[in-house]
């Protein structure tokens, strides 16, 4: 791969030429009849893949700033990828699915009214900045003023985390009713905590961190649907701490949101060629955060597999291509998670392995390969057999350009965690997103450490200044590599049979895409 760097577009944009004389293997996999693989990568190229994250941009400013599953701007965005496919010949499906939606409209409000008032800091609705407490995902809305109510506290908390403050309805007992319920984390998800204050009769909750090393600051959770209706926010250990204190106090909590139920779609399309028993899947999720455009995630994952797709949909490829864009991501997989759901055990066993690819262009990036044979002994297991395969043919692909990579684990928070589940071999590109850049990925990569690999990472300013061009022109080529070697490949990645609902001996960690844990 050549680059030719240039000014204005993001950090530096890319005109790629693909070289890719080691990557595809040859007579072992290919016929004298199959295609150029090199010189079909040739036509996919960054300026592509940019045209649309530009219309993506533009959509987004035309819709308030957002593409969030559920707004005018999902619709805009699922409509032109529908188009560009269809006009590549893809057969498209739109695959609608409910869901619960929740938006933040401004910023919360906590204070202490008595003793000694005090008015705490808010993490505003585009998460520019984390405050002392933040409204929960999915949080009801409502302004109460009234009487604090501790919640089965352990303060000072034990060196290892273990609460169960909330956790089980006896913890309520004399609970007054219209009192705020001030709760720990701990060992039980959040929803579960703020489901049985709401069932105490709690007017409003408080769930503040732990304390515990790690287990400090404001933890912006989720409490996965809409079911709870009176307002929570989570708090640091420090807000908790001090609210503890006194005997008796009397705070008001404020939080203006909407959470309700919505139906969103994923894109489905499929090539009409290649065997329908042999697929070979893509994905991204074409949904932003509602705070920002999603430019970079997801929109640089998003662009890229749609050009890709836009590029080869003519060929008649010896195996079913289909490419994924799925909705609802930011709110827990749920676009994928439903798709895999909706499969029969035989379109299980079809699905011969997912590539999937979120967030390929973050501007202090790392290109980072998903680690399907668990190499890096870190979190969680190797992937369903065959996902070392995919492993080491972007390990391959990157090595061939003397391109440095490491590895990511399949920790679980994006759209491959379905797949994985369902025992489908799974891979793909990831180049980091609120983590740290360390040290050693600057000396492989530049940019800087100590800094996040995406500093805008779900907020407005994730637009399409967001984007480094050579992450992007790097990815792009090695998505069009691994797409087209297994669209023509005659030994695809796994065993040749396999139970179409294999599982992980190991369950990965909670799924929600980024900082929102669902579990305490």
């Amino acid at each position: 791969m050549r680059f030719t760097l240039r000014r204005g577009f993001g950090v530096a944009t890319a005109t790629m030429t693909l070289m890719l004389p080691l990557v595809w293997a040859g007579p072992a996999d290919a016929g004298s009849s199959d295609p150029d693989i090199a010189a079909l990568a040739r036509t996919i190229s960054a300026p592509g893949v940019e045209k649309h994250l530009r219309k993506l941009q533009e959509i987004a400013n035309a819709n308030g700033g957002t593409r969030a599953a559920g707004t005018p701007g999902h619709a805009a965005s699922r409509d032109y990828v529908a188009a560009q496919l269809k006009k590549a010949g893809y057969k498209v499906t739109l695959q609608s699915f409910p869901f619960d939606f929740f938006q933040e409209k401004s910023a919360a409000a906590l204070q202490r009214i008595s003793p000694d008032p005090k008015v705490y800091t808010p993490t505003p609705p585009d998460n520019g900045s984390l405050g002392d407490f933040a409204t929960m995902t999915y949080s009801g809305s409502g302004d109460v003023t009234a009487p604090l109510q501790k919640v089965d506290l352990v303060l000072p908390p034990p060196p290892t985390p273990g609460s169960t403050s909330g956790c089980e309805a006896s913890d309520f007992a004399g609970f007054t009713p219209g009192n705020i319920a001030l709760i720990q984390r701990g060992t039980c998800t959040f929803q579960a905590k703020a489901a049985n204050a709401q069932a105490a009769g709690a007017s409003g909750v408080i769930i503040f961190n732990e304390g515990q090393p790690g287990r400090t600051e404001t933890n912006r959770g989720t409490l996965g649907d809409s079911s709870v209706t009176i307002p929570v926010v989570s708090a640091s250990f420090a807000v908790g701490q001090e609210l503890a204190a006194p005997a008796s106090s009397v705070v008001r909590l404020r939080t203006d949101t909407i959470s309700e139920k919505r139906t969103t779609q994923n894109v489905i399309a499929d090539s009409r060629w290649g065997d329908p028993n042999k697929v070979v899947q893509l994905g991204a999720h074409l949904d932003s955060v509602v705070p920002g455009p999603g430019i970079n995630d997801n929109g640089s994952g998003s662009a890229a597999i749609l050009e890709v797709a836009s590029k080869i949909g003519f060929l008649p490829t010896k195996n079913k291509l289909r490419f994924s864009f799925w909705s609802a991501e930011e709110l827990g997989l749920l676009g994928s998670e439903h798709y895999v759901a909706t499969l029969s055990a035989a379109d299980k066993a079809r699905t011969k392995l997912y590539l999937n690819f979120d967030m390929v262009a973050s501007p202090n990036y790392a290109l980072k390969i998903y680690d399907g044979d668990d190499s890096d002994a870190t979190g969680a297991p190797a992937g369903p057999p065959g996902s070392d395969e995919i492993e080491e043919l972007f390990e391959k692909y990157f090595d061939t350009l003397r391109q440095g990579h490491v590895g990511t684990d399949f920790d679980g928070r994006s759209d491959y965690g379905p797949f994985i589940e369902a025992g489908i071999p799974a891979g793909g590109l990831f180049t980091g997103a609120e983590g740290i850049k360390t040290p050693a990925e600057q000396a492989l990569f530049g940019g800087t450490a100590g800094v996040a690999y995406d500093s805008c990472y779900h907020q407005s300013c994730d637009t399409i200044a967001n984007i480094n061009g050579k992450a992007l022109a790097l990815n792009t080529g090695a998505i069009a590599t691994a797409a087209l070697v297994y669209a023509f490949s005659r030994d695809l990645p796994g065993p040749d049979t396999r139970p179409a609902t294999a599982a992980r001996t190991t369950a990965p960690q909670a799924h929600v895409h980024a900082h929102d844990a669902s579990a305490s």
